[in-house]
């Protein structure tokens, strides 16, 4: 089984401030489609929340989906914070937890070590993944070094994004038995080719009815169904993969506001009317399902969808997973 976890964006109203409702709500339809959700990583712009505004998301993904379901990330450039973030984060109920690696500063192996040793003497038994993400915070965690890491600290996994995931299967042989999750959410087929556990995916926060299906169809071996929904997939993953894109996405689903703390790469002219189709094709077709439409007025709405479907969507893609 390959799991799918939502790498949720932190919604803000239009003065900049933390929508709880907003992101309440957004907790509550993707826990009803995927695996869980990983709250307040590089998606949910960590780095401009401050620790209260942390908890008070990782409490309300907890409120909603339940301890088993979240990944609470409470990743700091310094132990210290990192440690005392996981400690509130554990005494509030979380019982999975994400660091990120140390950042701006570089990191011996040896610091990185004690990096996570000082995260687990505060919080002994708990599961806890590193985060290696060497685009964000330019170290990067080899295969042997991270299961160096892994026995050192006793981490449960880690969560590979950007470059660190093209090696998957690399730290899959160098650390068996580890949950290892990929950013990489353009195909969870071949994450769970490579030995993945999983995608932990900014993506489907904004499009999780594909996912679901996609990975239903996964579980099931129906390989004609996962090609059917791994061609949407495709089709969204063409559309790139910034923070202002997906917010532009679920601002069209009604499902909060674009406003964002940090640069996020928002869509232009061209990009919106794209993502805008998209979105439509999608609306479209799950609206247009036999128990809500006669099929007379369900295959007009079909063929619409596949027309949106089939337009241009091309742009580079930034990764912020």
């Amino acid at each position: 089984m390959s799991l799918v976890f939502s790498a949720v964006p932190t919604l803000f109203s239009g003065d900049g401030e933390v929508d709880l409702d907003a992101n309440r709500a957004l907790y509550k339809v993707l826990d009803g489609l995927l695996d869980g959700l990983f709250v307040a990583g590089t998606t949910g712009e960590f780095p401009a929340l401050d620790d209260a505004e942390r908890l008070s998301l990782i409490e309300l993904a907890l409120a909603e989906a339940g301890p088993e379901r979240v990944i609470a990330h409470i990743g700091a450039p310094d132990a210290r914070h990192a440690a005392r973030l996981a400690g509130a984060a554990v005494t509030a109920g979380a019982t999975q937890l994400a660091a990120i690696t140390p950042y701006y500063l570089p990191a011996r192996p040896d610091e990185l070590a004690a990096h996570y040793g000082r995260i687990r003497e505060a919080v002994p038994g708990v599961p806890l993944y590193a985060y290696i993400f060497p685009e964000r915070t330019g170290l990067r965690v080899s295969p042997d070094v991270f299961a160096a890491l892994a026995s050192a600290a006793d981490l449960a996994g880690a969560k590979l994004s950007g470059s660190a995931a093209a090696e998957l299967a690399g730290y899959v042989a160098a650390a068996p038995g580890q949950r290892l999750f990929s950013g990489d959410d353009s195909n969870p087929a071949a994450t769970r080719r490579a030995g993945g556990a999983g995608v932990i995916s900014g993506r489907s926060s904004a499009y999780p009815e594909v996912y679901a299906a996609l990975t239903a169809a996964l579980t099931a071996g129906d390989d004609d169904a996962a090609a059917a929904h791994q061609a949407v997939l495709d089709r969204i993953v063409a559309l790139g993969a910034s923070i202002g894109r997906l917010k532009h996405a679920l601002a069209l689903r009604g499902r909060g506001g674009t406003t964002a703390r940090m640069t996020v790469d928002p869509p232009d002219a061209a990009l919106s009317a794209a993502i805008a189709a998209l979105v439509a094709a999608l609306l479209v077709f799950l609206l247009c399902r036999p128990v809500i439409f006669p099929s007379s007025d369900c295959e007009p709405r079909i063929r619409v969808a596949r027309h949106l479907c089939r337009g241009p969507a091309k742009a580079g893609r930034r990764t912020s997973k």
